[in-house]
């Protein structure tokens, strides 16, 4: 990335903490007064990165001249389809470079219009997005939901579909999103899997929010941690009303802990996976950081309905309930009989 600017220059040391690379280059400030600490944020290695420098004594050079400062190469923002015209729809449209393609709910997805087909409707509007969209196309879908989505692919012949955990908060619409970074995941939550998930990486990157690029495994333990989160929490909040994430971390941590240890042992057999170490304190950390979020059980089918047709399943063939403290509390909110 080249900065080109015609104001008076000074030299710094430039230290991005999160490699700790030490960077010398030249920057101009718009400025003739001390300063004493300027934050900038540059693409490095296609992630948005925070580099503190300070300046070190007073502008008194009246000297103009080109100068430059070589960070890392920016990388382009690839044009998509974006079906959503929501908080998170407009969000990612404003990361673009003004070449997306923003589709309403209800409106046909065109055949011709190459790149990814950003997804960013409620799950319960998946099944007309499809509809809408060309099968040929199919394969350039990338979904944003939250919650457990393989059944449906299944059901649908999606197979590997691409995925996005967006571990970032629109708080409403036209709002910039704020990053998920938590105390125990500095480097930020979010992730993306499948054929087009390097571009949303980049487009998330130019946005200033983090985004990893995984494979398969690790996405599906990362994509089932969240939806431990959002049932556990979620779940616990109504069992106190008016109670927000925060709530539920702070006063009502025994329960939530409990009932995620039990999500997730019920969730790591019927897949055959191992999570890693410190789950509860890593999801008791992302609640911490949207600790503002007001709780409700919501979009069932989707999020605690997974666990609960574990229960189901388990009960049918005459084995014990994987979830009982999960299905206890759901039948005392009469959200199940």
């Amino acid at each position: 990335m080249i900065i080109v600017a015609v104001y008076p220059i000074t030299t710094h040391n430039i230290h991005d903490t999160n490699t700790n690379h030490v960077f010398d280059c030249t920057i101009c400030l718009p400025t003739m007064a001390a300063l004493t600490t300027t934050t900038a944020s540059v693409l490095y290695h296609r992630s948005v990165v925070n580099l503190n420098f300070k300046h070190q004594s007073s502008l008194t050079s009246s000297r103009y001249r080109r100068i430059s400062c070589m960070a890392a190469t920016a990388t382009k923002v690839i044009p998509s389809i974006i079906v959503g015209g929501g908080r998170v729809g407009q969000a990612l449209e404003e990361m673009g470079s003004g070449e997306d393609l923003l589709v309403k709910r209800g409106e046909p997805v065109p055949v011709d219009f190459p790149g990814p087909i950003l997804v960013c409707t409620r799950n319960d509007d998946l099944d007309a997005v499809l509809q809408s969209t060309p099968q040929s196309r199919w394969s350039d879908l990338v979904f944003f939901q939250n919650g457990m989505l393989e059944p449906w692919f299944q059901s649908k012949g999606l197979g590997d579909a691409d995925q996005v955990l967006a571990y970032f908060a629109v708080s409403k619409l036209g709002e910039p999103p704020v990053d998920g970074i938590t105390d125990a995941n500095p480097e930020g939550l979010t992730a993306a899997y499948g054929k087009w998930a390097s571009v949303v990486a980049t487009r998330l990157n130019a946005g200033g929010l983090s985004c990893k690029v995984l494979e398969k495994e690790p996405f599906q333990k990362q994509m089932l941690e969240k939806l431990i989160w959002i049932s556990a929490f979620m779940l616990v909040g109504a069992r106190h009303p008016g109670a927000t994430v925060g709530d539920v971390e702070r006063d009502f941590r025994f329960e939530v802990i409990s009932l995620i240890g039990e999500l997730a042992s019920a969730a790591a057999a019927e897949k055959g996976i191992v999570f890693e170490v410190g789950i509860e304190e890593r999801l008791l950390a992302y609640a911490r950081a949207v600790s503002h979020f007001p709780t409700a059980v919501k979009e069932f089918k989707w999020r605690n309905g997974w666990f609960y047709s574990l229960s189901e399943k388990a009960i049918a063939q005459g084995k014990e309930d994987p979830c009982p403290l999960h299905t206890k509390w759901l039948k005392e909110l009469n959200i199940v009989q």
